[in-house]
Order: C-alpha cells, then structure tokens, then sequence
C-alpha cells in the first residue's frame, strides 16, 4: 500500500518547482490537500467502525489516489492540481484506519501492538523500494515516469488485500468492542457517543496536542529540504528526491521493530518522547547543511522521529479507546490533529523560505517540536500510566475508567 497511498508524494514539489512554480505556491497546494485529509479523518474513521466493507475501502481509494496523481500529469493548472491534491488526501484519509481497523480484528487487542509493528516495518520497507524505484525511473525516463510506477503498485496493493479473507475479519473487535481478556463487550453504534469519548479522554487530547505542534514542523520539512538542494544545483531533481525517501523508510523499518519491542517493554510515553526530541535537532541540521551530503543526518532523524511514531500513535489510541468501541474514531481524530499540523506545514515552510531563507524556515520548522516535548514532560505523570506497555493493562484500564466518568 505505501506507494499508493500518497500518489506521488515527495516528487510533487519537485516536479512542479521544474515547471515554473514558486515554493510559495507549491507549499499552498499541499496545503489544501491537507486541510481537505484533515477534515475528512473522523468521518472515515467513523465509517470504517460501522462497515464490514474495510476490504472494499482500501481498493477503492487506491484507485481514486492513482486516478488523482494521473490528473497532474495530464495538466499542471493550480485549478487542477489542486483538485488532484484533496482528492488524495480525502481518498488517503480512509486507508490509514482501514488497515488498522482490518489488523485490530484479524489479531485483536493482544496481538495489535506486534502486528502493527511488522506492518509498519512493511510499510517502510515498501515506500523505501517505491522512492528507489521512482529516483531511478524519474532519472533514467523523466518525472512522468513516477506515475505509472505508482499505478503499478496499486495493482499490487489490491490484490493483496483482496487476498484477505473477509471471514478473518472480526468487525466487532475491529472497532475496540473488546476487553482485555478477549470477551466482547455489547455496544451500539453512534458517532454522537465517539465524540463525547474522546474529548473526556485527557491522554488523547494531550497526546492530540503534541502530535499537532510535531506535525507543524515535521510536515514541510521533507519536501522543503528536497526544494533547497535541488534549487542549489547540488542534486539531480528525481534522484535527490529518491533518496531523501529511501534514507528515512530505510531507518523508518528497523525504529519500527525498536518501537514495537519498546512500547511492549517499556511502554508507549518514553518512544513518543524520542520521537519528538528528534524534530528539533532535525530542523538544526538541515538549516546548517544544506548540501546533498545532508540528507543521510536530516533524514534518518526523519526515519527516527516517523518510524517510532507510525507505531506508538496508532497502538497507543488502540490501548486508551478500548472497549469503547470508537478506536478507528479515535484513530480518524488523531489523524486530523495530526493533519491540522501537517497541512499548515509546507504553507509556513514555503513562504518562509521565499521570503527568509531556507535556513530560517528550517530552524522555525524544527523548533515547533520543543512545544511537543513540554507538553509530553509536563504532563508526564498523567501520561506514564496510560501510555504503559503490555505489562500495564491494570493502569490503562484505570485510567480509561477515570477518563469515562
């Protein structure tokens, strides 16, 4: 699924700064893609709760994410780039709890943190090959090459999820209608009750907070480092490119494992805090180099902070909403904060280094984090328990019940 999610993803910004646009205008686009993600996080999440379709949804907004992507290789209009970006992010805001949902009900509550894990791991390992593949296409070919790799991995990717028996698929434990020992628990759908859920859970509106002051900075900082050497001359634009992706999937797949076995271990707070930590000195490094040699420090930074992530977010939402009954509701939420963040990103990224610098907007960039840290420190004491790992199930269950009073 990797590649497809995101249409072309990183190459974007490259392939439009090489016909003519400004990173001001390229940064708004992604920014409207953003938004558009954003707002549509919490409904999908709310639909993949009640569907026993998930299968189905996968496929079918893959196909509308490559579909989207051929729409700028056919024009580059703003009119139509930017339809082409929202369409993306609506298609893509429905994966991300899709396939969370599918693995929650294959392997329930017990087994999601190891799964996920591996899943994670996957994931990297495709978008490591899929950058890979597409710096060479794009070098060997041209950029229009990218697109077509992209639809050849959609193929992929549906056929492998329609290679999943939908019979393994427990829609009730999907959704977190399940305890700790495994017996399902009675509910009755109703995205009124979702809401109220979370906006008691004072975990989830912290940890919603972090994750948008991280995604502030974190967001533009890919593509904006890719713009800053490439329009330096010190990289070729699909090869540089490539490689920013290959690095950080490269270091994503071994933090991913790291991740799984720390949170089982140790818990979920001390792998959020290292990931967070990790924006900071990201944004100093890549306003201090900007050289083609920058990318291996910059980017396993990225592969750090995102690896860890892509694991605890979605393993810690799981543990704090269970029972519940709305965990891809609470997934869905916390990727529109996330989203919230990531979407403003490439617009204050952009503009600040057409009006600054690049240095100044990394700099800025990274700092976006140290609110992310005090946030997590601060409240820490609330936030240990809660976050505990696979040996803390009395703690968040406690923690669950006074979040629910």
């Amino acid at each position: 699924m990797a590649d497809m999610q995101a249409g072309i993803g990183p190459f974007l910004g490259v392939f439009l700064q090489q016909r003519g646009w400004q990173t001001g205008a390229i940064g708004s686009v992604m920014t409207a893609g953003g938004i558009a993600g954003m707002l549509m996080t919490v409904p999908a999440g709310a639909f993949i709760d009640s569907t026993t379709r998930k299968r189905l949804v996968v496929v079918v907004t893959g196909i509308c994410t490559v579909l989207a992507s051929f729409l700028i290789l056919w024009s580059q209009a703003w009119i139509v780039v930017t339809t082409s970006q929202i369409a993306t992010a609506i298609a893509g805001a429905a994966i991300g709890p899709a396939v969370a949902g599918m693995t929650l009900g294959i392997v329930r509550q017990r087994g999601f943190n190891a799964q996920n894990g591996r899943n994670q791991a996957w994931n990297h390992a495709g978008n490591m090959i899929g950058a890979g593949l597409s710096g060479w296409l794009g070098y060997r070919y041209g950029m229009p090459a990218i697109f077509f790799l992209a639809a050849a991995f959609g193929v992929f990717a549906i056929a492998s999820v329609l290679a999943i028996p939908g019979r393994v698929i427990d829609h009730r434990a999907a959704r977190g209608l399940e305890d700790e020992e495994g017996d399902r628990k009675d509910g009755e759908p109703g995205q009124a009750q979702g809401f109220r859920t979370l906006l008691h859970n004072r975990p989830m509106l912290i940890l919603a907070a972090a994750l948008a002051c991280f995604h502030l900075g974190n967001g533009a900082m890919l593509p904006l480092y890719g713009l800053a050497v490439v329009g330096a001359g010190k990289g070729d634009p699909a090869a540089f490119t490539a490689l920013t992706v290959v690095v950080a999937q490269g270091v994503m797949i071994v933090t991913a494992l790291i991740a799984m076995r720390m949170a089982a271990g140790r818990g979920y707070w001390l792998v959020m805090l290292v990931s967070f930590i990790a924006l900071p000195v990201r944004g100093l490094l890549a306003g201090s180099f900007i050289e083609s040699w920058g990318v291996w420090p910059v980017q396993a930074l990225d592969g750090i902070g995102a690896g860890l992530q892509s694991v605890a977010v979605p393993g810690l939402v799981a543990c704090l909403l269970n029972g519940t009954g709305r965990v891809n509701v609470g997934q869905g939420a916390v990727m529109t904060v996330q989203g919230l963040g990531a979407s403003l990103s490439p617009a204050i990224g952009g503009w600040l280094a057409q009006l600054f610098g690049y240095q100044l907007a990394f700099y800025v960039l990274g700092g976006f984090a140290l609110v992310s840290v005090a946030l997590w420190v601060g409240f820490g004491a609330l936030l240990m328990p809660a976050c505990a790992g696979a040996g803390g199930e009395a703690a968040r269950g406690a923690e669950r019940r006074r979040a629910g009073a």
